[in-house]
């Protein structure tokens, strides 16, 4: 194997014309180049210097050796800079994937305190819910996702070969028109004096959840509407057209309009977590990114 050390002291011997010349040029001994050459041919397995006199002539092979090692050595040069600047936070690449709520919120805030910190740092953002969010990580197609899982679900080991980074507890929210009986109640309402309310759904799985605790006060909703798009289901609740049961975090990321949000009976939240794998998790600009994103949920907690 070829060390790219030996081929410093090659290309040295061949500009200078000699071990002594090529070790004070390289700040070292002339036995030390001479033994660092001696490596270097028994790793390719042939001369690469013959003495003629008081100098040293390059091999065919030796020369053949000198003509690809500057550019062997810039590229490792290059390579050294460009791992250097990542390692420093000079640059690097994050892919990152969150629900759309968090890409309202949370991400705005993290992202320009990461550019504003490290501004060579470039971050690539896409949407997607979780568990899909989370497949798009173990797969490699993102460094970092944004997920959620609501208390007392099942499957809440299905995190446990990631690094899991809280960000904040998300409380769900009725959402009422404002002309509701409800509107304007202090406190909180038991979930069961919606239930001869028309609802609003909201993402499949937040949906799934509405049903759930539902079915856990005693009814089912019925739904008349199901959207995937929150401003929709504010607007369908502000018109009149029923009730909706939405996290806190999915209202603050909209302007609501002709809505009053009511704290609910029995509570039910959800934790927003960062998600990422335990290598990248060693990348400077994914911890950057983590750590700021952290950040951004203490700051959102601390709001409300």
């Amino acid at each position: 194997m070829i060390e790219a050390r030996h081929l410093r002291v090659l290309r040295a011997v061949a500009s200078t014309g000699s071990f002594s010349a090529a070790g004070r040029e390289l700040g070292c001994t002339q036995p030390a180049v001479s033994q660092q050459m001696k490596a270097l041919e028994s790793s390719v397995g042939t001369p690469l210097l013959v003495r003629t006199g008081r100098e040293m002539r390059l091999t065919q092979a030796g020369e053949a050796l000198v003509r690809h090692a500057a550019g062997i050595i810039a590229g490792l040069t290059a390579a050294e800079e460009e791992v250097a600047a990542i390692a420093g936070l000079r640059a690097g690449r994050v892919r990152l994937v969150s629900f759309p709520s968090g890409s309202s919120t949370l991400v705005p805030t993290a992202l320009a305190a990461l550019r504003a910190a490290h501004p060579g740092t470039r971050v690539f953002l896409e949407e997607a819910e979780p568990p899909n969010s989370v497949e798009l990580l173990r797969e490699g197609d993102c460094d970092v996702a944004l997920a959620f899982r609501y208390e007392g679900a099942a499957g809440a080991e299905e995190w446990d070969d990631l690094v899991v980074r809280p960000l904040l507890t998300d409380r769900l929210v009725a959402l009422v028109p404002d002309a509701h009986r409800l509107a304007r109640t202090e406190g909180s309402v038991a979930i069961g004096e919606l239930a001869r309310e028309s609802w609003i759904a909201g993402c499949p799985r937040c949906r799934g959840q509405l049903v759930e605790v539902c079915e856990g006060a005693g009814f089912s909703p019925r739904i008349d509407f199901a959207t995937d798009d929150y401003p929709a289901v504010v607007g369908l609740v502000g018109a009149g057209l029923g009730v909706a049961v939405l996290p806190q975090l999915a209202v603050e990321s909209v302007r609501p309009r002709g809505v009053r949000t009511v704290a609910l009976e029995p509570a039910v939240r959800r934790e927003i977590v960062a998600l990422t794998l335990p290598d990248l998790a060693q990348v400077p600009a994914v911890a950057a990114t983590l750590d700021e994103l952290a950040r951004a949920g203490a700051r959102q907690s601390a709001a409300r």
